[in-house]
């Protein structure tokens, strides 16, 4: 059976249905790419700007083509017209997601295993097919994809029995996941973006120096330094050297009328 190796189209559609942050996906790429031709077609091999202008490439092609999320329709991932390269033609909503399956498997180390009714995908893929058309179609993407497939129960399943209506476990097979290094990629990344941030820091410490903590103000309760010498008078410290006083005789206590309005 054919071993299937990724395109620059499958990374972009990974990007897009499992909402990949635009700021990762370089880093993603770099990942991927490093893994070399145990997953990647050998021309995107040789040259990581040439893979990473397909990889944006095709991004264009699925925003384009109206492939945004896990909630778009699969057969937005590929072109009118393109060929089936496992399953048969029929089939190749089932080939688009079980790539899309495979991709994150290969990108989370720390996931063993993905849940699926394979009986429940035949609906929500759209398929059109026969039943038997379709097991013998989820054993040639398991293979050809290196997939292994075990029971609730973590037994190992045979599929060549007939595709159970029940959840299955979708794993790496222990041969392709012995061969893919570096498998806590996620955890390498997040390392590498915090010491870029500590190194980031201790540089703008050395140009721009420490920044001294501001002074708090207005804290302290206001206190009365003099008594009131009348109405108009101004109590409290904190006014009483910037505040203009007001002469006594003009000034009108609270609800009594001035002495020129009285008759």
């Amino acid at each position: 059976m054919h071993r299937y190796i990724f395109n620059s189209r499958d990374i972009a559609a990974y990007f897009k249905y499992f909402s990949v942050p635009s700021y990762l996906e370089v880093s993603y790429m770099q990942y991927i790419f490093n893994l070399g031709n145990k997953i990647l077609a050998e021309p995107l091999t040789r040259d990581f700007e040439h893979f990473k202008n397909e990889v944006f490439r095709e991004l264009y092609f699925l925003w384009a083509n109206g492939f945004e999320g896990e909630r778009s329709d699969i057969s937005a991932m590929t072109a009118d017209g393109q060929l089936a390269l496992i399953c048969d033609q029929e089939c190749i909503n089932l080939e688009s997601y079980m790539k899309l399956i495979c991709l994150h498997l290969v990108f989370s180390g720390n996931l063993p295993y993905i849940n699926l009714n394979f009986t429940g995908m035949i609906l929500q893929l759209g398929l059109k097919c026969d039943s038997d058309v379709y097991e013998q179609n989820v054993r040639k993407i398991m293979e050809s994809l290196r997939l292994v497939a075990y029971d609730s129960f973590g037994h190992a399943f045979d599929l060549e029995l007939g595709v159970p209506d029940e959840l299955l476990r979708i794993s790496l097979n222990e041969e392709f996941k012995a061969s893919l290094v570096n498998r806590n990629f996620r955890d390498n990344l997040k390392n590498e973006q915090l010491k870029w941030l500590s190194d980031l820091k201790e540089k703008s410490l050395k140009v721009f120096g420490t920044i001294p903590a501001r002074r708090r103000t207005g804290t302290g309760s206001r206190t009365s330094e003099s008594p009131r010498n009348g109405a108009g008078s101004v109590s409290g410290a904190k006014y009483s050297d910037t505040a203009s006083q007001m002469p006594a005789n003009k000034v009108q206590p609270k609800g009594a009328p001035s002495s020129g309005n009285r008759k």
